[in-house]
This record gives structure tokens, sequence and C-alpha cells, in this order.
């Protein structure tokens, strides 16, 4: 079977319409679209028995390794309007040293997606939302954020040319703040939470017409964090892991991901088995924690929501349904641990691994240690956790021991342990 050939111009997409993920109500796919009329995410949907004729697995083997590699299962149709920063394939970091000493013949890896452009797996979604924005023309781009998806944003828009206002809480760290405005964009602090930034982004949407890039308001940052799905089967010989911990805010990843593995198995990519997708929040904001142990579909809005991990510090998210879906259709489950929690295995991986995770992957390493020991998750089950953004971008505790120079040191009192 031979592979249809890019050569410029049109890209080879499969992209067919898009679907209200609550009502299945079809909208075209080349006009610009927000949530769909019921106010839910609105799903890209391809023709996958096309797709499946077109391109074999084997086809990728010469590709780049860029998440553009799966261009037939992206939806931007036009060569020129493919906004890229090098969004290279993220690799799958073991932790040799950890795994052989809580999971006996099991195995914990890490996708590292900190690898990405700005730092963070916010790139993969940015990267197809600004894409999409350039071919339908849109010149003025909104989110509210807390830090890594509008350092993203700012990026993307500013290698295209749009114009991007971000709003941050007001205790965003600093650097995210900097890096954000370094990139182009207007940022404005806000007294307030993420959601509460939100509600100025619609409010500027109604009077400015900005197009609101908020999570799942658009269906195209959920086709960029799919690629995860698809580079992890890719990367584990198209056989994917047992269980999933994923840090949980508006749960963008999570809901791509699950698409992914179905579109995979329709095009006959993967077999019909699942990882257990387990959602991971802050026991300060854990709104799915709570709608998951209920039973119930959506998550109201978490009051006083706090936690140092602030990438997962979201009360309330719009796409609640669909990632509750995914983790019962999984059989996996939804886990809150604490701050202390997050912090100690934080510090503890880095030690152990020299790896420095991000505060939101150092709770999903929390959760693994604490589903291992009620019995949730197997010492034998290969385990991936997604480290959403470089450690690097986080404040760190102060640390060093001063020396004077002319004074005497006492080495065997400096090298103790």
């Amino acid at each position: 079977m031979t592979e249809r050939v890019w050569t410029g111009g049109d890209l080879p997409t499969f992209v067919t319409h898009l679907e209200c993920s609550l009502t299945g109500e079809r909208y075209p796919a080349d006009t610009l679209q927000n949530l769909s009329k019921a106010g839910r995410p609105l799903l890209a949907r391809y023709d996958l028995d096309g797709l499946r004729r077109a391109l074999p697995r084997k086809a990728l083997a010469t590709r780049p390794q860029t998440l553009w590699r799966y261009r037939e299962l992206l939806p931007v149709r036009r060569t020129e309007n493919v906004i890229s920063l090098g969004e290279v394939v993220t690799p799958l970091i073991p932790l040799r040293r950890i795994a052989n000493r809580l999971a006996k013949g099991g195995e914990i890896l890490v996708k590292d997606e900190g690898r990405l452009p700005t730092g963070s797996f916010k790139a993969r979604g940015l990267a197809l939302a600004v894409s999409m924005a350039k071919e339908l023309g849109v010149s003025a781009m909104a989110m509210p954020t807390n830090g890594n998806a509008g350092a993203a944003m700012a990026a993307y828009c500013s290698r295209a040319g749009i114009k991007a206002y971000v709003f941050c809480p007001d205790d965003t760290p600093a650097v995210n703040i900097r890096e954000i405005a370094m990139q182009g964009a207007e940022v404005f602090l806000v007294d307030g939470l993420i959601d509460d930034c939100g509600k100025l982004v619609a409010e500027g949407e109604r009077e400015v017409g900005w197009f609101n890039c908020s999570t799942l308001r658009g269906p195209y940052r959920i086709e960029g964090k799919k690629t995860m799905g698809i580079e992890l089967a890719e990367q584990l010989g198209w056989q994917l892991p047992d269980v999933i911990l994923y840090p949980t805010g508006g749960g963008t990843g999570i809901i791509g991901m699950w698409k992914a593995f179905a579109e995979l198995e329709e095009i006959g990519w993967i077999e019909r088995k699942r990882p257990r997708m387990v959602v991971v929040q802050a026991e300060g904001c854990a709104p799915m924690v709570k709608a998951w142990e209920k039973g119930v579909e959506h998550a109201p809005r978490w009051k006083n929501a706090h936690t140092f991990a602030a990438g997962i510090r979201v009360p309330q998210a719009i796409g609640d349904f669909l990632i509750l879906r995914a983790v019962r259709e999984s059989g996996g489950f939804a886990i809150a641990v604490t701050e202390d929690a997050i912090a100690a295995a934080w510090r503890e991986v880095a030690a152990e691994e020299g790896l420095l995770l991000c505060p939101e992957t150092a709770a999903t390493y929390a959760a693994y240690k604490q589903a291992l020991a009620d019995g949730r998750i197997r010492t034998d089950d290969r385990v991936v956790l997604f480290n959403c953004a470089s450690g690097l971008k986080y404040p760190m505790a102060e640390a060093g021991r001063r020396l004077t120079l002319g004074s005497a040191v006492d080495w065997r009192e400096l090298t103790r342990a």
C-alpha cells in the first residue's frame, strides 16, 4: 500500500467534522468553533477507514521525530499554517532504582514532557490550537493560565503573528509571568484563581472579539495533547502500559489520550487493551476525585482551592464528564495526595534518580506510592507518569552551605551524611 506523499500545500489530514462531546451534534471542521450549542467541548472526527487504507503503521519509521509525524491524525490542512517550535518526541525515562526498591517485577516510566518547547506539555496543545487559529484567520487569542499554558500560547502566537492576551492568578510563579511577557503577550495578574481569570477572558471575548483559547473551549488543544498517547504507544512497541497516572487540572491530556487510543484501535495500530487511567489531584483541590468517589459525571466547583502544584489547581473543569468517563471506562480511579506527600515525592525522585520533576508530576509519584500501598496498583504493573513540565520552571527551596575563604574547614563534619 502506498502512502500519500507530503510535498507541501495540502496536508494529508483525514479530518471530516467536529462533534459535540455531549450530544453528538455535528459541526463543520473548517470554520472557527468554540463550545458546542450545548456548551460542551467539541471533538475532531476523522475518516479512520480511509486513514487505515492510506497509511500503514510502518510508514512512521522514516518520518522526523516530532509530533507532526502523526499529521494524518491532526486537523491542519495547509503546510504553511503549521506553527512549530520543534516539538520533539519526548523520552520515556525509567526510574530503575525506585522500581527496584518498590516494584518487584514492575516498571516505572516517566514521559518527560519538559523537553518540549517552552518546557512543558502545553506546547502540544497550543501548537495545534495556534496552527488552526492561523488557518482559520484568527488575529488575537486570549486564555487564563496557571503559567505553562500561557507561556506556550504566547510563544506560538508570536511565531504565528497572532496577538496574545494572557490572564494569570496573581500568585503565578514569577518565572512564568516573565516568560509569557518576554514572548510578546500582554499579561494581566488577577486576584483570584484560574476560573476567575477565565471569566475575564470570556468577558473580553464578548467585548473585543478575541478567540477564547481556554482549556477545552476549542477543539484543537485536545488534538495536540492526544499525540502523547500516540507517541507512548509507538515508544512501547504499540503495547500500552498497565497504568497511566496523570496530574489532572483541566484534563485535556487524559481526554486526548483516551481519544487517541480509540482512534489507534480503529485504524488497527493497537489491540483492545487499555491502561487504567488514574486522575491525580491535590487534597486542596480535588473536584474530580470527589466526583469519582460519589459516582457522578459532573464535578461542582471546589471552594478555596489551594496547592503549590499550581498546574492542578483548577477548581472546575468544563470537560469533567469526559475525564470521568475515561477513568471509569478504563477501570481506573481518582486519587488525591497531600502537600507534604507532593513535596517529599519531588525531593525523593530528584535525589534518588537525578530527575527533577515538576510538582504536579511529583503528585503522581506520591499517588503511585499511595496506590501501591493500598493495593490499587500492583508491584508488577508497568506504570507511566507524565512529567508535564521541567522542574526548573518552579520555585525551589533555598539551599547551600556557606563557606568563608581563609577559615578552617572541618572536612569530616562537612561531608557527614
